[in-house]
């Protein structure tokens, strides 16, 4: 069954591990890892190339373009994983596409391993934080790493219908984060 919250489908570990393998370009599987491991939104990421040294090697410092932003800055707390994927994604000379492109070559790669439905630019950023909470439950951290209240993360991130056996595949991708 495949989980969508707000139109925007989250992925179970398996269902990641098939688009992840259904991405034909390096590149392109490295931007999607790294929006998946870092959460971020996907202007973030686009900004975070343009400013590499907002990236100490450990964490991620995001800005705040928003003028109503409740955090007017953050810092993206990264596993060991995740650290990789940042390094490698910010020397690589491939910047990510516009959000259109980004998400017509989702929909073609899902189409191609898991089906389309729900799969957007968002899609990344939820299914990591959905994973962080139900792997490690209601953390501080986590709602601050992504920018959120508690109030907006447990409202979108708790009480998704994930299994024990997803929670098992989420370790290879989560271990280290806290």
């Amino acid at each position: 069954m495949d989980i969508i919250k707000e139109g925007v489908r989250i992925l179970r570990p398996h269902e990641c591990n098939q688009l992840i393998n259904a991405i034909p370009k390096h590149y392109h599987k490295v931007m999607f890892k790294a929006l998946l491991y870092s959460g971020c939104r996907y202007a973030e990421l686009q900004r975070l190339k343009q400013n590499p040294e907002w990236f100490d090697g450990n964490f991620i410092y995001l800005p705040s373009l928003k003028t109503k932003a409740r955090q007017k800055q953050r810092w993206v707390r990264l596993n060991p994983v995740g650290r990789e994927v940042i390094t490698t994604y910010l020397e690589q000379d491939d910047e990510l596409p516009d959000i259109v492109g980004w998400n017509e070559n989702l929909k073609r790669w899902s189409d191609k391993s898991i089906g389309s439905n729900g799969v957007s630019a968002k899609t990344t950023r939820k299914t990591w934080e959905s994973w962080l909470f139900y792997y490690y439950g209601n953390r501080i951290e986590i709602y601050q790493s992504q920018g959120h209240t508690l109030q907006v993360s447990m409202e979108h991130y708790l009480n998704l219908p994930f299994l024990d056996s997803d929670k098992q595949l989420m370790k290879s991708y989560v271990d280290g984060w806290l």
